[in-house]
């Protein structure tokens, strides 16, 4: 596990507990360096002014131990949030959706077809793609793609050259989906992605003490 405050006075800002896990055979036996983990503390951190404690998994594409990890990082771990890379292709051995269906209270299918229609903006490929997102308990979990760009870019969305948004990043809608469940109030920073609440779910800003 690993603790990691981001923003200034994390006071003011709820805690967050993140799981963050990456599939691949080779990556997991040390064939060579996983990028997903690294790629997804990165952009988390800098994402929220939340104070987040990172809990990363590096995993084989195996079915049963996927789902097996879904369920500690949840049901044991308490993250509120889980964001899976790797294993979403049509390949004989990417069973992660397979994986995290098992494991599913509730589906939601938005965050798929979201993440499809920003990566086919870049790659007629896309349409391979098979992640998923579904919500277990108070937790929403969520597939990545596997390539450190590709997670950025869903996670984002499309932006032009002066920044604006062109098209939605699902992170946009993850906040208010965890608020949702019962979970804790994350606050993004703007600047890499803009959270969406209804003006009826927006929090006053807590002040310093």
């Amino acid at each position: 596990m690993t603790d990691t405050p981001t923003g200034m006075g994390g006071a003011l800002h709820d805690a967050v507990r993140i799981g963050i896990v990456s599939v691949s055979d080779r990556a997991s036996t040390g064939v060579y360096e996983d990028k997903g983990l690294p790629a997804l503390q990165d952009w988390l951190a800098r994402a929220l002014h939340n104070p987040i404690a990172f809990e990363p998994r590096l995993i084989p594409d195996e079915q049963e131990r996927i789902s097996a990890t879904l369920i500690e990082l949840v049901d044991t771990a308490g993250c509120h949030l889980v964001l899976t890379t790797g294993g979403t292709g049509p390949a004989l051995r990417d069973v992660t959706p397979e994986a995290t269906l098992a494991v599913a209270h509730k589906e939601m299918p938005g965050f798929g077809e979201q993440m499809r229609q920003i990566s086919l903006k870049f790659v007629p490929t896309a349409i391979l793609s098979r992640q998923v997102a579904v919500i277990r308990g108070q937790s929403l979990i969520i597939n990545l793609p596997g390539q450190p760009k590709a997670i950025a870019e869903t996670l984002e969305g499309l932006k032009d050259a002066e920044g604006g948004q062109i098209v939605p990043g699902i992170f946009a809608a993850v906040p208010y989906c965890i608020d949702l469940i019962g979970g804790p109030y994350l606050e993004t920073r703007d600047a890499v992605c803009k959270a969406f609440r209804p003006k009826s779910a927006v929090r006053p800003p807590r002040t310093a003490a």
